[in-house]
């Protein structure tokens, strides 16, 4: 993609005209990523799989496509700091700022069935990618890397999961409570699209993901690096992150306006889990992920303060889980504590960089 749309495009672009090309950028990827999902949706349904299977894995790979190519196509062009700050920031993003969004808007229900399974899920990921890391800064010091060999086991991860997915979709006892009903409502007097037509917006919605991507990096590499003189890892963790995160944020708080407020829960739980084992697995595939930043002013924010956080949220989320399990709803405002997180989060950046 950058051969088709090189970098020497955007350098010495005004700040205005940059700003510009990333709100075009971000307006693209948020309807490719609508398409995506719209596409994948229907396929699933014409090939009757399980709805908690298209909300777990289908619409969060379709929500989570922006932040896969954005880190993808910036390890591959060396962009380290933003790959790894966009996947680590997006999940801080979800589970603090989406989710505790929903939570203050309404008493989110709580399937102990699902969300037991892939909140188990989601921790564990976290707390293997977050391992790696710190193994790798403990071993190689400030040549520490997020090597492609890690990389291909997060993909392997990621087929593992989609799997387990499909094997607990199946078993579960009380139906399928993720996808709204007129999204699965077979008796429908609407005429559904053909096969051929979803597949083809599918592929329309991918295509207009990666090209958008593409822009968006290369727009904000240049802000980043000659006009706003702020380090790639701050950017990616804050701006690229919570953009990229849109898709996730529209979707979510949609469900909870029109009364599906499990879809918020389950598109941020596997949102979380693909930003760590297909965002961050296929960025360190294409290259080896850099820990360190040396050319921003503390170089090891990213293992002192992302990786930090992510923890400190995706724990507290877990235990918010259960919790909320065993009462079938989590409390309506049970999210302040991880918006207060987020909000500080942000500030620290801001004081660090």
């Amino acid at each position: 993609m950058e051969t088709l749309i090189p970098q020497w495009w955007f350098t010495g672009l005004p700040q205005w005209l940059l700003v510009l090309i990333l709100v075009a950028a971000l307006a693209l990827l948020i309807k490719g990523a609508d398409w995506l999902v719209g596409g994948a949706a229907g396929i699933a349904y014409r090939l009757r799989i399980s709805k908690v299977v298209v909300a777990a894995t289908i619409v969060s790979m379709g929500t989570t496509s922006p932040e896969t190519a954005v880190s993808v196509t910036a390890a591959w062009s060396g962009q380290a700091g933003l790959a790894l700050g966009n996947a680590i920031g997006s999940v801080i993003c979800n589970a603090a700022l989406i989710f505790g969004l929903g939570s203050v808007m309404t008493r989110l229900p709580a399937d102990r069935y699902v969300l037991v399974r892939q909140g188990l899920c989601q921790l564990l990921a976290v707390l293997a990618v977050s391992a790696i890391c710190f193994l790798a800064w403990m071993t190689d010091g400030a040549g520490a890397v997020l090597a492609r060999s890690r990389g291909v086991l997060l993909l392997l991860a990621l087929g593992a999961y989609v799997v387990l997915s499909i094997i607990w979709g199946r078993r579960h006892p009380s139906g399928e409570p993720f996808m709204p009903a007129e999204e699965g409502d077979t008796n429908s007097t609407t005429r559904q699209p053909g096969f051929v037509s979803l597949v083809a917006v599918s592929v329309v919605g991918l295509l207009a993901v990666l090209i958008a991507s593409r822009f968006f990096v290369a727009a904000i590499t240049v802000l980043c690096e000659v006009h706003w003189h702020v380090p790639k890892v701050v950017v990616a963790a804050t701006i690229v992150a919570i953009g990229t995160s849109l898709p996730e944020l529209v979707v979510s708080l949609t469900s909870v306006y029109k009364g599906h407020g499990e879809m918020l829960v389950g598109n941020v739980i596997g949102a979380n889990v693909l930003n760590i084992v297909w965002v961050t697995g296929a960025a360190a595939a294409v290259a080896p992920l850099p820990l360190l930043d040396a050319s921003a002013r503390s170089p090891a924010m990213f293992l002192w303060l992302h990786l930090p956080t992510m923890l400190l949220v995706i724990l507290l989320f877990s235990a918010f889980i259960v919790h909320g399990t065993r009462r079938g709803r989590f409390p309506k405002g049970i999210g302040w504590p991880l918006l207060a997180i987020y909000a500080g989060y942000i500030v620290v950046q801001l004081i660090w960089s």
